[in-house]
């Protein structure tokens, strides 16, 4: 593993999937521009809109982003993370909410299908059924693993409130964790950062957390503050509340120095 630049991008996603992909276009360029060569794009990054437009152009939605991260992958010579887009489910009339790392090539090196899913009913008055639409994924993510970047473990959203998927991570020998979010404004003021700051700690690894921001649509308002967090917690990059890229460097050394320093994860007893 060496040092590199990594990229946390945050997005407006609307229910315009052209509108999103040259958004997205937009600040992967940024990112290369800044020296990234890992790139994250947020939680359903090629649309965000009512579940039943999201369902109805599932097919269309699957095709353009895939085809969008490959090319882009391929054009700056990245390795990018698609946060999230739909995958229809055969005979079920939903989705996956899937989440794909593709290498500089073009090639896919990892997938992952949600499997927590946000049913939640917001003390702000908004509730949330997510399973309506999407079919759970039923295998832990993968770690992905880079002698160039690291190894790198996949997760999406509401998974960062199930601490035991992060440990699965780490003990596969994840150093980055990839965490692309849409969450909620009401719950990421109080939550978003400290639990982020948790995964990185108690596994001491980097967090790489690619995130939607604004009024996406309707009532439908984000919380922002994409960030890259390092192995101790501290927060090296905050993209703040507008569209924008969160950017920082990962280091091996610094890795290597945290775990020596804090070796909690040789001291497990159960």
């Amino acid at each position: 593993m060496k040092s590199y630049l990594a990229a946390a991008i945050q997005m407006t996603s609307v229910s315009n999937v052209h509108k999103n992909l040259v958004q997205a276009e937009e600040l992967i360029d940024l990112a290369v521009r800044r020296g990234a060569e890992l790139v994250g794009l947020p939680e359903n990054f090629s649309f965000m809109g009512e579940e039943k437009d999201k369902l109805a152009q599932a097919e269309e939605i699957y095709r353009e982003s895939a085809q969008f991260l490959k090319k882009m992958a391929q054009r700056y010579q990245i390795t990018i993370l698609g946060g999230s887009f739909p995958v229809p489910v055969e005979d079920t009339g939903k989705v996956y909410n899937t989440t794909i790392l593709i290498d500089p090539s073009g090639e896919e090196l990892a997938r992952y299908y949600k499997v927590h899913l946000f049913d939640v009913n917001v003390p702000d008055g908004n509730t949330y059924r997510e399973s309506s639409t999407v079919v759970a994924g039923k295998e832990l993510p993968t770690v992905h693993f880079s002698e160039q970047l690291g190894n790198i473990g996949l997760s999406v959203c509401y998974d960062v409130r199930f601490p035991e998927l992060y440990r699965h991570l780490s003990d596969k020998g994840a150093d980055v964790m990839f965490v692309p979010a849409a969450f909620t404004a009401f719950t990421g003021k109080d939550h978003w950062q400290v639990l982020l700051q948790a995964r990185a700690i108690e596994n001491t690894a980097y967090v790489i957390a690619p995130a939607q921001t604004g009024n996406n649509y309707d009532l439908r308002h984000t919380h922002g503050h994409a960030v890259i967090i390092d192995p101790w917690g501290v927060i090296l990059a905050d993209a703040g509340e507008k569209p924008g890229i969160a950017i920082a460097e990962i280091k091996p050394s610094r890795l290597e120095q945290v775990r020596r320093q804090m070796p909690s994860l040789e001291h497990r007893v159960f």
